[in-house]
Formats: C-alpha cells, sequence, structure tokens
C-alpha cells in the first residue's frame, strides 16, 4: 500500500537577507517527498522536468528511496523555474519570475503499478489536475490535498470538486481565511469541512499549526528556530512529514493525526535551516526523534 505523491518540480533562484542560491532543487513533490521518504518507503512520485534537470537531482531523490517511474523528462524542453526574494521577517516573499516551461503542459500519467497506492498527497497543483489524478485512481482510503489563493480565486468551481473528494486539506490562515470568507479561523475551519474534507489542517508559519476534525481542536506550537535561512518548501516538507507518518503506522485516528502534526513541523523545522532540500537530505532518524521529544517538553505542562 504505498504513498504517491502528484506535484511540481523546479529549479528555484532564491533571494534572503542572508545569501542566495541559484538554480536549486525546488518544487512541491520535491519537498513533500523528501519528508515523507524518512518514514516511509519508497514514497512514488508523479512529475515533469526538461532535459535540463540535473541527473545529481535524480540520484538524490532515488538514494532516498523515491520511485520516480512517473517523473517524465521532456526532451528538448526546460524545467519548471521560479524566483524570489524574501524580506526580512521572511513571511513574506516578493516574486521575481515564473517560467513555467515543460510544466505548462503537464499531463500527470499514474503509473499502472501506482493506481492501487491507498495514500496519495496532491501538491498544489491546479485542481483540474487533482481531479485527473484522482480519476486515474482505485478508492485511495486516504487523499491529503493542498492549494493556494491562486486557485481559490481562479479555480473555485474546480477546487469544490476536489474537496468533495478529499480527506484533508493542508492551507495556510490566509488561504482559510480567503477560502471560507471569513475572518475568523474556528468559524472557518467549520465552513471548509462542510465543504468537504474531513480534516483540515491550517498552518500559522511560525505560530503553529490548527488540527480540525472528529468536532475536536488540536493546536500545535511551532518549533522555536534560531536559525532560519530559507522558508521555501517548508509547507510541504510539512506535508510530507505529516502524511509519511501516517502512511508508515497507517493508523487515523485523531490523536495519531496529532502526533503526525507535529511530526509535519518537526520536518518543516529541518527544512527552513537550510537553502533548497539541503535541510532535508541528510537527517537521521535519530535527530527527528530528538526534535519530537524537544517539542513534547515545550508543549507539555501540569
Amino acid at each position: 500500500m504505498g504513498l504517491l505523491v502528484v506535484g511540481s518540480i523546479g529549479l528555484d533562484d532564491i533571494q534572503t537577507p542572508f545569501d542566495k542560491i541559484e538554480n536549486a532543487l525546488g518544487g512541491s513533490t520535491t519537498y513533500i517527498s523528501l519528508a515523507a521518504s524518512y518514514f516511509t518507503a519508497p514514497v512514488s512520485i508523479v512529475g515533469v522536468v526538461g532535459d535540463d534537470f540535473s541527473k545529481n537531482h535524480i540520484q538524490m531523490l532515488e538514494d532516498h528511496h523515491i520511485d520516480i517511474e512517473g517523473l517524465q523528462i521532456i526532451e528538448g524542453g526546460k524545467t519548471f523555474r521560479y524566483g524570489c526574494k524574501y524580506n526580512y521577517d521572511l513571511n513574506n516573499r516578493e516574486s521575481l519570475f515564473t517560467h513555467l516551461n515543460v510544466f505548462e503542459k503537464f499531463n500527470p500519467i499514474i503509473p499502472e503499478k501506482n493506481k492501487k497506492d491507498k495514500f496519495v498527497l496532491l501538491g498544489n497543483i491546479a485542481p483540474q489536475l487533482q481531479m485527473n489524478v484522482l480519476d486515474q485512481l482505485n478508492e485511495p482510503r486516504f487523499i491529503v490535498c493542498d492549494t493556494m489563493n491562486f486557485w481559490i480565486d481562479g479555480a473555485f468551481d474546480d477546487l469544490m470538486k476536489v474537496l468533495k473528494r478529499v480527506h484533508v486539506l493542508i492551507i495556510n490562515d490566509s488561504e482559510a481565511r480567503l477560502l471560507s470568507k471569513e475572518p475568523n479561523l474556528i468559524k472557518a475551519a467549520k465552513i471548509i469541512t462542510d465543504m468537504g474534507p474531513k480534516y483540515l489542517i491550517i498552518k500559522k508559519g511560525e505560530h503553529g499549526a490548527l488540527l480540525f476534525g472528529d468536532n475536536t481542536i488540536f493546536s500545535a506550537p511551532a518549533y522555536p528556530m534560531e536559525n532560519i535561512y530559507d522558508p521555501t518548501g517548508a509547507g510541504d516538507a510539512f506535508a510530507g512529514g505529516f502524511t509519511g507518518y501516517l502512511h508508515k503506522n497507517l493508523e487515523l485516528s485523531f490523536d495519531n493525526m496529532k502526533r503526525a502534526v507535529i511530526y509535519g513541523s518537526i520536518m518543516a523545522s529541518f527544512c527552513v535551516e537550510k537553502f533548497s532540500t539541503k535541510g532535508l537530505e541528510n537527517l537521521s532518524w535519530l535527530e527527528i526523534k530528538n526534535r519530537f521529544i524537544e517539542f513534547q517538553n515545550l508543549s507539555s505542562f501540569d
């Protein structure tokens, strides 16, 4: 019973107040699959790149037991590229360029062996493509979905169709307010879960995350970071850690989802400590477990 991840794979130019990097590995699928790979294997990905995509990147993914059979490499094409610049608070960024390249005509084709995968994580791609993926699958047990302001504004009807078919929606606080048209996050969560998803996670950046479901709310703290170098991909790393942990033990109770949220936050905290995917490439399970214990100590009280 595999874990399937579908989304973008790209090359990023990132500027922060501390440094900058060019042609760095990026994309939602990349961060998600790397984070999930520490909990379960193999993680299968579906995405598209051009023939300018480095073989070193492919090797790194394979070294993490990530199955790349669903990776389309377009001969003569260029990989999706994105550039941005972060302000000093690292909560806001200015997009410098977006070149869709081969991603513009991305048609996710699910390998035959993955059509029976029971855990699916739909990265931040067009809702129509997310529906395309779900239509190719054979009754997945657990579907996690991400989206963004662009699709909420520009593809609302298609997004509503997707939400009726997913089990968990992961969005940030501004996206939750936009989707629900409600400023209060508690009220917004009720409105959004009425749209279809059984569970909702609202990420609040440095203020942690909220998990809603089973008429219960769980508030998870954020890991207090002393050094944040690059916030890019943190939300995707969160989704990968969350889903990877649940896939590892196949228990979908609300209590286990609370633990999964903490593991998602842990993977996001490792992600932001270095540029690009470097914070996720060479972790040990001991490092992850130790940070889980630190989370427990941070949030426990008598």
